[in-house]
């Protein structure tokens, strides 16, 4: 069972990986500061849909091995907040490591503790 657990978070950190490069990684990539802000929309669209693609190769396996419904540990509301934790995790180290004008203030910290927090409520249940 203890590998169901591992692999389950190992997967979702994988999807969310992808998952914040296709949603904010044009803004870098593709950005002004690296020549190509008159890239065509329609481009980056379809960059961020191929990124997109292997976010939901390891985001379904994720699901359906960790959900107790096709007997993994986690209930549906439970693999919600671990993917909800992990997302706000990877998005904070790609978007300090990619954007150098990103900093974290202390709203922020309370915020990210108030996550923890209904982690911490979700899985007393």
């Amino acid at each position: 069972m203890m590998n169901k657990y591992l692999l389950t978070i190992g997967l979702l950190i994988l999807s969310n990986a992808f998952m914040t490069v296709a949603w904010y990684g044009h803004l870098k990539f593709f950005g002004k500061e690296n020549g190509h802000s008159a890239t065509p929309l329609w481009t980056i669209i379809l960059v961020s849909w191929g990124l997109a693609f292997f976010e939901y190769c390891f985001q379904v396996p994720a699901n359906r091995i960790g959900s107790s419904e096709t007997g993994g540990p986690f209930s549906l509301v439970q693999l919600k907040i671990i993917q909800e934790v992990i997302t706000l995790i990877v998005f904070v180290i790609f978007s300090l490591t990619f954007f150098k004008g990103t900093s974290l203030n202390i709203n922020h910290l309370i915020g990210f503790a108030l996550l923890v927090g209904a982690v911490y409520f979700i899985f007393k249940a």
